[in-house]
C-alpha cells in the first residue's frame, strides 16, 4: 500500500498515517498491533520513552528488518523527549536512552513532549511531593531548544519539534532557532480542530500532527474547568453527523474523522490494539468527502471546551510554561 506523505521543512517526507505506540502498555498487545500496522502497510510509528514500551518496538522493527520485509529508511520512528528531560543537560540523556531501547542509530523526528521541566527520578516519572503536586523545575526553553538541534547535528534526530506547545512558545523558539521546529504535535479531532495553531503553523512551514483524532473516546484525562480538575471525554465516533457520512460514504466513522484531518493537511497518529480496526483506519485515500461533508465536519468544532488531553495536574498548572492558560 502506497500513501500520501507531507514534505517537511527539512526535505524529509512524513507519512500522513502514523501508528501511536504509546498508550500500549501490554507487550503481546503491542507487538501483535504493530505487526497488523505493518502489514497494512504503516510506515511511521510514534513512541514514548514514558510508557517504557520503546524497547518491544525496537524489537519489533529489528524482527521486520532482519528478515528483509522492509528496510530501515522506510520507516518513520518518532521519540519523544519526556518531561523530566526537558533540561539542557539532560537532552542528550534520553536521547541516547531511546535509541538504545529502540535499537537504532537516529530516529526521523525528535519531540519535546510538553514545554514543562518535572524533576528527574530514575524510577518515578512524575514524581509529587508531600502535597501531591508533580515536583517542577525551571525551565529554559531556548536552552533546552539548543541540545535539540545538537541532536540535529549529530544525525541522532533528522528532524527535531515540539508537542503541546502553544503559539507563544513557538515564537519564542523562532526567534532564537538555528534549526526551526519541523513538527508541532498537538490534540486536533473534530470537536477541537485547533485551527489558529495549524493556521500559524502553515505560515511558518511547521507540519502539524494531530494526536487523539478520535477524541480520546476511551480514556479519562485530565482537564481543568474553572480552576478544578475535571475529567472530560468526547468519542467523536458516535456522533450523530459523523456516523451519517460514514453511512453516505460507506465507512467507519473513524475513516471519515483521519480523512478530515487529512484535509485540513495535517498528519494524524491513532492508536489501537484491534487489528481489524487497524487495518481499516490506514485504508482511506479511494475516497473523497464533498464540500457539504466538509462544512459540516467543521461545524461540530467546539474550541478549547472540547481538548481532552490538558495535563492539568496540580504542579504543572501553576508552572509559568504550562501551555494552556
Amino acid at each position: 500500500m502506497n500513501y500520501s506523505s507531507i514534505l517537511l521543512n527539512n526535505a524529509a517526507r512524513i507519512p500522513i498515517i502514523g501508528f501511536r505506540t504509546s498508550t500500549i502498555e501490554d507487550p503481546i498487545q503491542l507487538k501483535l498491533a504493530m505487526e497488523a500496522a505493518l502489514k497494512s502497510g504503516c510506515r511511521h510509528f510514534d513512541t514514548n520513552n514514558l510508557n517504557k514500551n520503546e524497547r518491544i518496538v525496537g524489537k519489533v522493527i529489528e524482527r521486520w528488518i532482519s528478515r528483509g520485509l522492509l528496510k530501515r529508511e522506510e520507516l518513520f520512528i518518532t521519540a519523544t523527549l519526556p518531561m523530566a528531560g526537558v533540561h539542557p543537560e539532560r537532552v542528550e540523556i534520553f536521547m541516547d536512552k531511546s535509541l538504545k531501547n529502540l535499537g537504532l542509530d537516529y530516529v526521523d523526528l525528535y519531540l519535546i513532549q510538553f514545554p514543562v521541566t518535572v524533576k528527574y527520578n530514575e524510577i518515578i516519572d512524575l514524581p509529587v511531593n508531600e502535597m501531591g503536586e508533580i515536583q517542577t523545575e525551571t525551565t529554559d526553553l531556548i536552552e533546552v531548544w539548543q541540545k535539540m538541534e545538537d541532536m540535529s547535528d549529530y544525525s541522532r534526530a533528522r528532524a527535531i519539534g515540539v508537542s503541546n506547545f502553544n503559539k507563544d512558545q513557538i515564537l519564542r523558539i523562532l526567534e532564537k532557532a538555528r534549526i526551526k521546529p519541523a513538527v508541532l504535535q498537538i490534540e486536533i479531532h473534530p470537536y477541537f480542530q485547533n485551527q489558529h495553531l495549524v493556521d500559524f503553523c502553515g505560515q511558518k512551514g511547521i507540519t502539524v500532527v494531530a494526536y487523539s483524532p478520535f477524541g480520546s473516546p476511551r480514556t479519562n484525562p485530565f482537564n481543568k474547568e474553572e480552576g478544578s480538575l475535571k475529567n472530560k471525554t468526547f468519542n467523536v465516533l458516535e456522533d450523530k453527523t459523523v456516523i451519517s457520512i460514514s453511512e453516505k460514504h460507506s465507512k467507519t466513522p473513524a475513516q471519515i474523522v483521519s480523512r478530515f484531518l487529512v484535509h485540513m493537511g495535517v498528519a494524524i497518529i491513532w492508536k489501537s490494539s484491534n487489528t481489524s480496526r487497524i487495518s481499516e483506519n490506514m485504508d482511506i485515500f479511494n475516497y473523497s468527502l464533498d464540500k457539504s461533508d466538509i462544512i459540516k465536519l467543521k461545524n461540530l468544532d467546539k474550541g478549547d471546551n472540547a481538548r481532552t488531553n490538558s495535563m492539568a495536574l496540580k504542579g504543572l498548572l501553576e508552572h509559568p510554561e504550562y501551555p494552556f492558560k
